[in-house]
Formats: structure tokens, sequence, C-alpha cells
């Protein structure tokens, strides 16, 4: 019976064999997932616009005495360049744009006697503007408050409809805009 005892310890010795360490596969570790990058504004920046605007004009002619008004509205569109720096969650900017316009009016006329029928029309042909801007970075989403100066082209132009002479004038008007908006980052190099 001992025997049977001693051939049965050595045949569970061989089934039972515990691993050694020498045996044992290195464990794999995989390095974590990078984290995703922060986005960022800071960089230089060109794009386009096209959108609505509105005017309203006065031509004055100090000859007859004649004031016609007028109030417009067409569309514009043109191009815009600009840099922004973000330092934590402010962006500080500066832009550019020049924007050409459909804003035009022409008057039905006025009959004066002994002249003939007059007729104005006003013509705003380009708008520019350079702006300052400021604003809060939430990832992707900018909010932000802008201010600086602009021009607007302008033209004007008195007809004589009876005998087809003209006079005309152009100018360019200056002045100051305050606004403020939210901007959109679709892609790193798309935004709107």
């Amino acid at each position: 019976m001992r025997k049977l005892l001693v051939a049965t310890v050595a045949l569970a010795a061989l089934v039972e064999t515990p691993a050694l360490a020498a045996d044992m596969a290195a464990p794999v570790y995989k390095a974590p997932s990078p984290p995703a990058p922060i986005f960022s504004w800071t960089g230089f920046y060109i794009g386009g616009e096209l959108g609505g605007a509105w005017a309203n004009g006065h031509v004055t002619d100090s000859l007859f005495g004649l004031n016609v008004s007028s109030n417009h509205d067409g569309w514009l569109g043109g191009g815009v360049v600009g840099y922004n720096y973000q330092t934590s969650n402010v962006v500080f900017g500066i832009e550019g744009d020049f924007d050409w316009t459909s804003l035009n009016a022409t008057g039905n006329g006025v009959f004066v006697p002994g002249v003939g029928t007059l007729q104005a029309s006003a013509k705003t042909n380009w708008i520019t503007t350079v702006a300052g801007r400021v604003g809060f970075a939430a990832d992707r989403t900018l909010f932000y408050v802008k201010g600086g100066g602009g021009g607007a082209g302008n033209s004007a132009s008195i007809t004589n409809l009876t005998t087809g002479a003209a006079i005309s004038a152009s100018n360019t008007n200056s002045g100051w805009l305050l606004g403020g908006g939210l901007e959109y980052a679709f892609t790193p190099n798309w935004s709107g």
C-alpha cells in the first residue's frame, strides 16, 4: 500500500506542478493614452465675410435747396485677417476687414420749374474696419467684445432727367465701432 501512495503522490506532483516564476510570461502593460490636446485660439487667421447691411443717407443740394433722404439695405462681402493670443482662458486679438457693398438708393425725382426733373442717388461702395478684441475662451467657444475704427467709401449724384446733366461727389466717412460676439471653432482651422 505504501508503494501505491508514493506512486499517487508522484503522479499528483507531475500533474499539479506549480509554475515557477521563470516559467511565467511577463505581464503586458499598456501606456495610458495621452490627454487630448487643449484647444488654443492663438495664431493668425484669414477668412471671408458675407452678410447684410443697412444705411440711411441724406443729400442736400445747396444750389436749388433740395433735400433728399433715403434708407436702404443690401449685402456686403469681403475678407478679414487677424491675430489672436491666448493666455489661460483670456484671448487678445486684433483684426481688420474690407467689404464691398450693394448699398445704394435712387430717389423718384423732383420737378424744379425752369430746370427739369432732378433725381438723387447715393451709394456706399465699401466698408473697412480695424479693431482690437478681448474675449473669454471656453475650449472651442470664444465670447468676445471688440472696439476700433472704420471707414466707408460713399458716392452721390444728382441727375437732371430732362437734360441728362449730372453732378456727383464722393467721400470717405470714418467713425468708431463697438461690438461683441460669439465664435465657435468647428475644427482646429475652421470657425464661425
